[in-house]
């Protein structure tokens, strides 16, 4: 557990943007495990991607952004799925069916 609250002082800050606020929230533990499973599978496919511009014969720069966004939305994901509060998570949650709504 002291492991676990090192790690949320080191990230508060980008755990602050999901958990704060005061309004009512729903929360099921299945958004947490979707939510991990997403972020498995957005990491994968960043560490493919990097590994296929690393082993190309030359470096091409556009293989980097899908690195950045989909590794970039399995690290946060993955942050908060496995640090985040139930609060935090349902607010990712909510705002990613919120868009789809629209």
């Amino acid at each position: 557990m002291h492991l676990k609250h090192l790690l949320r002082r080191l990230f508060s800050p980008l755990l602050g943007l999901f958990e704060g606020g005061n309004e009512p929230y729903q929360y099921k533990p299945s958004y947490r495990k979707i939510l991990l499973v997403f972020a498995l599978l957005f990491s994968a496919l960043g560490a493919f991607v990097l590994w296929l511009a690393l082993s190309a014969e030359t470096l091409q720069l556009g293989y980097f952004l899908p690195v950045l966004v989909f590794g970039g939305i399995g690290l946060l994901s993955l942050l908060v799925g496995l640090l985040g509060t139930d609060r935090a998570v349902s607010r990712l949650w909510h705002s990613a069916r919120s868009r789809d709504r629209r």
